[in-house]
């Protein structure tokens, strides 16, 4: 997993279009509607800790993982101004380990999509599996096969915001339905522009296998909805939310 040191210092500015207090509400009227306990929640690949906040907000006992210090490191901060009692571990999601279980895991912004292969989501999911507790609630949202080939693809993207100029520039490869993403950021220091650069790459997984991979890993599959939806995915969703729960 990449370490997104970079991508780290611009992260909040760039998903600043994200309501995170919104997708909180919507993974918590999940839980409810799907028999789930509000109790210790799993947020994995938590980012800079937006996500965990709203979501300790509501009542849940969060951890956070996340596999990049830098990231965590923001997370850190906000826990302070915030004083709200999460808990951070810096962990890649493959080698997943709590030293309890969990009533409830959630995985935002298509984070599964930047895991490499088949195995290493079947990595992931059997270490939730293995960390949660009987009856407890998965879920996730991944980017689909149509938006890595139609709207990624080989597409170029601009964002020109008040601190930051960032040149976002995607390579798709239709055998195994990746996207190389370049970033070069430009952040404006008096007269000067300082330039950092971010790699990554993501990979689109088609639903069935994942759901090949959730049952495998002891999880009943209880839906595909279109994002932030109980609606049905559309042909051309591009992204879908999966929820499961843990058999037993």
């Amino acid at each position: 997993m990449d370490s997104y040191s970079n991508f780290a210092r611009f992260y909040d500015l760039l998903t600043g279009n994200i309501s995170y207090k919104k997708r909180a509400e919507y993974f918590d009227c999940a839980i409810n509607k799907f028999g789930g306990k509000k109790g210790i929640l799993l947020d994995i690949a938590c980012g800079t800790g937006s996500l965990s906040e709203e979501m300790a907000k509501l009542g849940y006992d969060v951890i956070g993982v996340d596999a990049s210090y830098e990231m965590l490191s923001i997370a850190l901060d906000k826990k302070i101004e915030s004083r709200l009692p999460i808990q951070y571990l810096c962990q890649d999601m493959t080698e997943l380990d709590l030293f309890g279980t969990v009533d409830a895991t959630v995985c935002s912004l298509d984070s599964i999509n930047h895991l490499p292969d088949i195995n290493s989501v079947k990595k992931t999911f059997e270490r939730v599996s293995l960390f949660s507790n009987p009856g407890a609630i998965f879920i996730f949202d991944v980017n689909t096969p149509y938006k890595h080939k139609e709207i990624l693809a080989d597409n170029v993207f601009v964002y020109d915001l008040d601190d930051v100029f960032c040149v976002w520039q995607n390579s798709y490869d239709e055998n195994n339905c990746t996207v190389e993403i370049n970033l070069d950021f430009f952040e404006k220091s008096g007269e000067t522009y300082y330039r950092f650069e971010e790699n990554f790459c993501e990979r689109a997984y088609p639903p069935e296998e994942l759901d090949k991979l959730l049952v495998e890993s002891g999880f009943k599959v209880l839906g595909h909805f279109e994002l932030d939806t109980f609606d049905n995915p559309r042909e051309k969703s591009e992204k879908i939310v999966f929820v499961a729960q843990k058999e037993g």
